[in-house]
């Protein structure tokens, strides 16, 4: 990686493209560009065969202007430094500051270019490339341009080991707000690569990574419980914290969104009221309707009493007695 700073301070990691790509990137483009001259040429020479030789001469240096150098000077300006060659090894031309390449910049190069790739057959652009830190060749050096890596394979994060199952959930009681996010960094490094390390520095290393972490949240390390167990049981609950907190807040705002779209929410099944019902043959054979409470609430079969043939329910007692 190389760091390029912008006009705004701002740091940029471009990784540099190598000899060998741009080498590869700029055979493709001189294998195109040379075929399309050698068929204008003959084009050429077909179509001015009654000109005279200053005439056809005229024509062969204005043809050579005009396709292997005009040519890859407009491509690179159109494209914003990504030709036909870079484009296909995954490279790019931009300026020094990260910003993309203007006509001045593909004009430089491409002049240049014309003596050291051309006339030196890429001999002065290869020395060039190998003495220099970030691989520019000549052309590079005068236009303030630097060729980068566009497509670069994506780093995956190795999976932290879990731990061991009777230490899984032995450490809720943690409290984890007071360790550092540098130190959780290194624990996660440690256990990434634990297996990589020789045993006797892994076993130190693990013993000072969990001090330090015992120390942080005030409990002791566990009396015969490896250090890296340990590391891998914290970190775990650490994780299930953080997937427990995000989920809740998912559910939360979804909650508060079906509440505000739909109405009130249903309660859940655990939580609904129990309704007390009338047997199904008793509901056969008195089909009167059912009391009703204001609020939309049913009696249940203790609070409501009816006999066939009678009025309505009498209303529940409301324990008023009123004077004789």
């Amino acid at each position: 990686m190389n760091e390029l700073v912008t006009g705004d301070a701002v740091v940029l990691g471009l990784r540099p493209a190598k000899l060998p790509s741009r080498a590869l990137a700029v055979v493709i483009d001189l294998v195109v560009v040379w075929a399309a001259y050698i068929a204008v040429s003959i084009v050429l020479a077909i179509a001015t065969d009654s000109l005279d030789t200053a005439a056809v001469a005229a024509l062969a240096v204005a043809s050579f202007l005009l396709i292997p150098v005009g040519v890859p000077i407009a491509v690179e300006t159109l494209s914003h430094g990504r030709s036909l060659g870079k484009l296909a090894c995954g490279l790019r031309v931009v300026r020094d500051d990260g910003g993309p390449i203007r006509f001045r910049h593909a004009l430089v190069r491409g002049a240049i270019g014309v003596v050291e790739l051309l006339m030196s057959f890429g001999v002065i652009a290869s020395i060039a490339s190998l003495v220099s830190a970030r691989g520019r060749r000549v052309g590079d050096l005068f236009a303030g341009t630097l060729v980068v890596r566009e497509r670069v394979p994506a780093d995956r994060a190795p999976a932290v080991p879990p731990p061991p199952p009777w230490l899984v959930g032995r450490f809720s009681e943690l409290d984890l707000s007071s360790v550092p996010d540098d130190l959780w960094l290194a624990v996660r490094q440690y256990l990434t690569r634990m297996r990589q390390l020789d045993p006797g520095v892994g076993w130190s290393m693990s013993e000072r990574l969990a001090s330090d972490l015992a120390a942080r949240t005030g409990v002791p390390l566990p009396h015969g419980v490896p250090p890296a167990a340990y590391l891998a049981a914290v970190v775990n609950e650490r994780q299930a914290r953080d997937s427990r907190r995000a989920f809740g807040s998912v559910a939360a705002g979804w909650t508060a969104s079906a509440t505000a779209v739909d109405g009130p929410p249903v309660l859940p099944p655990r939580t609904r009221r129990l309704e007390f019902t009338e047997p199904r043959d008793a509901q056969q054979r008195d089909p009167q309707p059912e009391a009703v409470q204001p609020h939309g609430v049913r009696h249940g079969a203790a609070e409501v009493t009816s006999t066939r043939g009678q009025g309505p329910a009498d209303p529940p007692a409301s324990g008023f007695a009123p004077p004789a």
